[in-house]
């Protein structure tokens, strides 16, 4: 029997997989880059921290608190967006959040010297990379498989995900950077030009094919039902995912947002630029372990967690000896392992999830580690406020070293507790 348009078979995954296998564009793609639009709004702000504290007058607690403040929007985007598309559908949840996110940029450049816009612009920027995060990620790992995709393989859509992220991070610190150093109006064209690229994201967005089915309004449960995550339970979530995803933004914020600052007046009179590029360094090596990542990753034990719990202790004590030193080479170098280990615990973290998730709970389960890997936003603040208020206490040496046996304390815990329950139900 054919198949004809507008009818119920024509819209059987089946139908649309072979549909999409005929796109110029893979669909998942278009989930990318809308990732990438998201998360480019959400790490533009970084390298200006040190702008608006030398240009702009705010304290370094205060400016740690902005980079802080859009973990506000993220995370209840996070726990209310992956369920939400777990009932509604991903399309409907995903298609706001590029706009989302361009109308936080829209907030951040006309609000450089109030407080309370950068605040509500940042709210909105992490709303649509929350949204981003949860709904799109597991948009994309469903889009990477059969019917939709028949040539990616196992752990495609958790290293796409990744991947697709950590270039957007990338490349809207860099840019956002070299703006605000050299082009005019350096407190708002860098949010303009993320605009644009959020717009046109968002309008390619809408030819993307659904994945998951609707749940008819009768079948229903209540939402605070979808909130709770069963997997969350998994003792293989307790022991090796918990340890792990604060890692993740804490250590990537610590090369670029603490190094920055403690390099500002280090950094040959181009503190932005240089703040930039601490961001493009570490999120280029995040990138580049990521390729890779597969390789090492395993489901019979958890070496890649460990690996990457591994590298973050070097390079929280390479950060140590940079803080101490302030020296260019010392700072890059400390950027770049911190990246690795950034890098590495968000593919594996991924790659965790979407073993131990179950169908209806991948979305829900994704959004929890997120949640959990945006507690890292915390350290920069934390770390200034310690030096702040016990100067003859704590120092950025002593705190880099104190971070290195919280990581090998981490790492232990995984060594320890990941054999006893592999990820399997």
């Amino acid at each position: 029997m054919s198949v004809q348009t507008g009818t119920r078979a024509d819209t059987a995954p089946a139908a649309l997989g072979r549909r999409a296998r005929n796109r110029t564009v893979a669909p998942w793609a278009l989930v990318s880059a809308a990732m990438f639009a998201v998360a480019w709004g959400g790490n533009e702000f970084t390298p200006l921290l040190v702008m608006y504290r030398l240009d702009h007058g705010y304290s370094p607690v205060v400016v740690d608190s902005f980079l802080f403040a859009y973990v506000f929007g993220i995370v209840p985007a996070l726990l209310i967006g992956g369920p939400l598309s777990d009932r509604l559908g991903r399309r409907p949840v995903m298609l706001p959040a590029p706009f989302i996110a361009a109308a936080g940029s829209l907030v951040l450049a006309t609000g450089a010297d109030s407080s309370v816009l950068l605040v509500g612009g940042r709210i909105l920027s992490g709303i649509g990379l929350g949204i981003g995060m949860a709904v799109g990620g597991s948009w994309l790992k469903e889009l990477s498989a059969e019917p939709w995709d028949r040539r990616a393989g196992a752990g495609s859509g958790a290293r796409r995900a990744a991947m697709s992220l950590t270039a957007g991070f990338a490349l809207g610190a860099g840019v956002a950077g070299v703006l605000a150093q050299w082009a005019p109006w350096p407190s708002a064209l860098a949010y303009l030009v993320h605009i644009s690229i959020a717009v046109v994201a968002g309008v390619a967005l809408f030819a993307t094919p659904e994945t998951r089915p609707v749940v008819p309004a009768d079948q229903r449960v209540p939402l605070r039902e979808d909130l709770r995550i069963p997997a969350a339970g998994h003792l293989r979530f307790r022991y090796v995912i918990v340890p792990l995803a604060p890692w993740v933004f804490g250590s990537a914020s610590c090369a670029y947002a603490v190094m920055p600052a403690l390099m500002a007046e280090h950094s040959g009179g181009r503190p932005v630029a240089f703040s930039a590029l601490l961001c493009v360094v570490a999120l280029a090596g995040g990138f580049s372990i990521q390729a890779v990542g597969r390789r090492i990753d395993t489901p019979r034990s958890a070496r890649a967690v460990a690996v990457a719990l591994a590298i973050l202790v070097v390079g929280m004590t390479v950060a140590a000896v940079a803080a101490d030193r302030l020296t260019v080479p010392l700072a890059l170098a400390a950027a770049v392992v911190l990246g690795g280990g950034y890098g590495m615990a968000l593919v594996s973290g991924l790659q965790e999830i979407q073993r131990i998730a179950r169908p209806d709970d991948l979305a829900g389960l994704t959004a929890v580690f997120y949640s959990l890997t945006y507690i890292g936003f915390a350290v920069p603040a934390a770390m200034a406020l310690c030096v702040q208020a016990w100067p003859t206490v704590f120092s950025y040496p002593l705190l880099f070293l104190i971070g290195a046996v919280v990581a090998a304390a981490s790492l232990v815990l995984v060594l320890v507790k990941s054999r006893s329950h592999l990820p399997t139900r």
